[in-house]
């Protein structure tokens, strides 16, 4: 009797997910149709539903972000923290051209910095423009927890910094320096894509209690006019975090994404049923379909509720770290 119960419901769930298909339904839709507790890849045949802790973040630099953020789990810590521990390990690293300390400095000969965070319950900080503050994404986090807004820029998220303990340091080091004093005797702006860690760490996390959270800090793109910022301390469009659904980051020329509010586009997209994979490519389609690309690097990291996670970008070159409880991994995103 029991088996024949057993039978009948792989008989009704089997006609379920095939009406599920016919009806158009995505495999994630079929799947809480279907009430199951996993779901599989398309990709790689990995199980979805997961509770293991997953962290992906830009570049080389991802790699040493990564270890730190599961330092931070292993101590207790949530997806939030593994995300601030994870940033200020870069942000620190003076050999850095791109954020934190050493990071190239805009057309004037000034560091500025950018950075945010988002967690699963939607709460955001973010700090613009601030400058003489080595961990933006931490003060970035008070914002969030502290204050009742959001942004904070220039003089005012220094002050505000200062007066939550941060040291005032000076951001620019002999290294940018020198960089920054060749690049005056021609005095040209002209970005360079595609080079390893050239303007942001993009940080996203889901930790054992299925909490996500992301995070985002950069000096921007060196050379900069005064006053410049781009994407990443922009919620929506340098990170945007759905605890429900997924989270996203962006990397490259902000102003394409900021254009195209390109992270909030490749949560959305996931939102609809979409893989990771697929809503970063989809939004890159966005910015190649909508203006010229030739000279302009961005790239899409996402990682969804399931543990699912996809990176695209217009032009190769971009890569991301992969680090769950039992791997590590350095991945290049595909392009085009």
């Amino acid at each position: 009797m029991g088996n024949d119960k057993k039978s009948n419901r792989r008989e009704f769930l089997g006609n379920l997910a095939a009406l599920g298909s016919v009806l158009g339904f995505s495999p994630f839709a079929i799947n809480r149709m279907l009430g199951s507790e996993t779901l599989k890849n398309e990709s790689d045949g990995a199980s979805l539903l997961t509770t293991k802790a997953t962290m992906v973040s830009t570049w080389n630099h991802g790699v040493i972000a990564n270890e730190a953020g599961f330092k931070a789990l292993k101590k207790g810590g949530s997806a939030l923290d593994m995300i601030e521990e994870a940033a200020r390990i870069v942000e620190a690293d003076a050999d850095g051209l791109s954020v934190g300390i050493g990071g190239l400095p805009d057309r004037d000969g000034v560091v500025t910095l950018d950075a945010c965070c988002m967690d699963h319950k939607g709460r955001a900080g973010s700090v613009g423009c601030i400058e003489d503050i080595m961990h933006p994404l931490s003060v970035a986090r008070k914002v969030m927890e502290e204050t009742p807004h959001v942004m904070l820029v220039g003089e005012g998220a220094k002050m505000f910094a200062i007066d939550q303990g941060f040291i005032p340091t000076n951001l620019l080091t002999e290294k940018a320096l020198n960089a920054w004093q060749k690049w005056k005797e021609k005095n040209e702006y002209n970005p360079v894509i595609n080079r390893e860690n050239h303007d942001t760490i993009g940080i996203l996390a889901l930790d054992n209690e299925g909490r996500l959270s992301g995070g985002c800090t950069t000096s921007g793109v060196s050379y900069k006019m005064h006053g410049r910022v781009g994407d990443s301390p922009i919620i929506g469009a340098g990170l945007f975090v759905d605890g429900n659904v997924g989270a996203a980051t962006a990397t490259g020329l902000g102003e394409a994404v900021m254009r195209t509010v390109g992270s909030f586009l490749v949560v959305e997209l996931m939102r609809g049923g979409l893989h990771p994979q697929a809503a970063c490519e989809q939004a890159v389609k966005r910015i190649i379909d909508s203006m010229d690309v030739s000279n302009l690097q961005v790239g899409y990291l996402a990682l969804d509720k399931q543990g699912r996670h996809g990176a695209h970008a217009v032009h190769e070159g971009f890569n991301y770290a992969l680090t769950t409880e039992t791997s590590d991994k350095l991945i290049f995103a595909s392009n085009g």
